[in-house]
């Protein structure tokens, strides 16, 4: 709904995600922020059995966000899906459990939300490399700023 002063949307609502068939639970919110423009975080998932959904959104700056489908014997098995997340488009991208999730940002100063089904398990983190030829993300940006584990993840077999 939109008028003179501005605007006011629905963000989340447990029916419309129950209609569409998504999990509409969330256990935690998270902030991620980033200082530098290139800066890469992914391509991260849990393990089952708290395999998780997200629901991302970029609150200030701009983001290219992916999505990896990791599910044995899906038929979309390791293909992946990009778009375009910022302040101004307001999207948001859902993220189903059995698939990791990473990102680059765009510009300096970039602080993205995380809507989690479920909580954070630091025994079942896992990562996929976010160069896998197997995958063959086009990043747009080179050279990106990881963090060393980032960069320690294990190429797909």
């Amino acid at each position: 709904m939109e008028d003179e002063r501005g605007f006011f949307a629905r963000s989340f609502c447990q029916d419309e995600f129950r209609r569409h068939g998504l999990k509409p639970l969330i256990a935690q919110c998270n902030i991620s922020w980033n200082r530098k423009r290139g800066t890469l975080r992914g391509l991260h998932y849990q393990a089952a059995p708290h395999e998780e959904a997200k629901v991302v959104r970029c609150t200030r700056g701009a983001i290219w966000d992916v999505v990896v489908d990791l599910r044995e014997g899906s038929a979309t098995r390791l293909r992946w899906y990009a778009a375009e997340l910022n302040a101004e488009n307001r999207r948001a991208l859902y993220v189903p459990e059995g698939f990791a999730h990473g990102f680059q940002t765009l510009a300096d100063d970039c602080e993205v939300l995380y809507q989690m089904s479920e909580f954070y398990h630091p025994e079942l983190a896992r990562g996929v490399r976010w160069d896998d030829p197997r995958l063959g993300i086009d990043w747009p940006l080179p050279d990106p700023i990881l963090s060393a584990r980032d960069r320690s993840y294990d190429l797909l077999r």
